[in-house]
């Protein structure tokens, strides 16, 4: 008696969810996520600590003129209303840069 009372309790709207409606709205709150887009990392003011590698996780310093008096030490996953995105050939030149530098340490 109780799994038909389970079944009927499971169909919403005229149709059987089998318990898919509790996981349907936080999947839906995963799509406002905005750290995964216009982030430190993606911006022209962040410095990686290693750019040849730099990730989401990568630390790095955030150069901008407004904030660089205060010496923040970001994330590449953290973000802030003064994002500018870097372009891939800002990109390029600072790992080219990098590669350059680690290569006369050797």
């Amino acid at each position: 008696m109780w799994l038909a009372e389970l079944d009927q309790a499971l169909i919403t709207n005229g149709r059987a969810t089998h318990g898919m409606s509790e996981e349907a709205e936080p999947q839906k709150s995963l799509k406002k996520i905005t750290w995964q887009y216009e982030n430190c990392l993606a911006c022209v003011w962040f410095t990686p600590f290693d750019p040849i590698n730099a990730d989401i996780l990568e630390r790095g310093q955030c150069i901008h003129p407004k904030l660089k008096p205060y010496n923040f030490i970001v994330s590449g996953r953290d973000w802030c209303n003064l994002f500018q995105e870097i372009t891939q050939k800002q990109i390029d030149s600072r790992q080219e840069m990098a590669t350059k530098a680690e290569d006369s340490k050797k």
